[in-house]
């Protein structure tokens, strides 16, 4: 008995009834299932991965493949040959395919299909992309420690003390920006210089607070005191560290929103986390160090920052060399 058919038949009913439903469902009925079974990544990359599974069942559906069963490798090459029809870059079509193999790979162990048609095939590789490192005068002008930004660094409101924490967290310990969102009240340690953060796939870090930063959070939370702010109730009762301005825990798009007024250049919360990294790496850290303050679960994705440290050496070399 084939794999599909020992699933169905381990599930009751008639085998011959629930064959047929096997080779009948197209990819799009399959995927909120498959969507469930992402509990290792966050719901930002389940989400991602749902939108380019449904993009492949339609245009499957559309192709006149109107079954999971009827999916094999011709098809996912016409699939790949029609995204590059339409001119997707690289690195799209390297995530939409990411999305497809992991999806079957599934599909394969949950007994919905015999094969997995994307054993063997390969696909453009995406070309690497340098992250974006900020220099040391857009620092200087995002924390306040550039001249030209004094006057707005002497305002003493409750937004800029908060606004002031935020930055140094995700500067000053690399933090993602769903990270340092959803930090609460009793996630830093002034005391032994650290912040207990939730990362991906729900993996807890302890990482060091820097000097500035346990100043701004010190600031930041004496200021909060006896505000109205969200909480949930019961056991499962919360304090956020931060707030938006009607109270409510602050969101990403607040956090943009604050690098849309500080920053004098447009950038985006990323490239304080990049910056971080680099000026770890510049500074003589060794790789694995970096890999666990960031939280990442393979080094190779740590190891991208090594290439700009090693361009940001051979640009200095070329400015400042003589015989560079």
């Amino acid at each position: 008995m084939s794999h599909v058919g020992a699933r169905y038949a381990a599930t009751g009913g008639s085998l011959e009834t629930r064959l047929v439903r096997a080779t009948v469902e197209p990819v799009i009925e399959h995927i909120e299932a498959f969507a469930k079974s992402l509990t290792g990544v966050s719901p930002a990359t389940a989400s991602v991965y749902a939108r380019d599974l449904n993009a492949f069942g339609e245009w499957a559906t559309e192709a006149g493949v109107s079954s999971i069963t009827a999916i094999d490798r011709r098809v996912v090459r016409r699939y790949l040959a029609y995204l590059d029809q339409k001119q997707y870059a690289r690195r799209t079509i390297a995530r939409k395919m990411s999305a497809i193999r992991r999806f079957f790979r599934w599909a394969r162990i949950d007994g919905l299909v015999d094969d997995d048609p994307t054993i063997g095939l390969s696909t453009p590789s995406a070309r690497a992309h340098l992250p974006d490192i900020l220099t040391d005068r857009q620092l200087g002008e995002l924390l306040g420690d550039d001249p030209s930004a004094r006057a707005e660094a002497d305002d003493e409101s409750p937004r800029r003390k908060r606004d002031d924490a935020v930055l140094e967290l995700l500067y000053g310990s690399g933090l993602r920006v769903s990270e340092v969102c959803d930090l609460n009240s009793d996630s830093v340690d002034p005391q032994a210089g650290t912040v207990r953060v939730w990362g991906k796939g729900e993996k807890e870090r302890i990482v060091p607070l820097s000097a500035p930063a346990i100043e701004a959070i010190a600031a930041h939370v004496e200021e909060q005191k006896g505000l109205d702010v969200e909480a949930g109730t019961g056991a499962d009762e919360v304090t956020p560290l931060f707030v938006n301005q009607r109270g409510n825990r602050l969101g990403p798009r607040d956090v943009r929103r604050i690098l849309d007024r500080r920053s004098p250049t447009p950038t985006h919360p990323h490239a304080l986390r990049h910056t971080f990294a680099t000026h770890l790496l510049d500074g003589g850290a060794d790789l694995r160090t970096v890999q666990e303050l960031l939280g990442h679960s393979d080094l190779s994705t740590t190891q991208i920052y090594t290439h700009v440290s090693k361009e940001r050496l051979q640009r200095v070399h070329r400015s400042s060399h003589p015989r560079a």
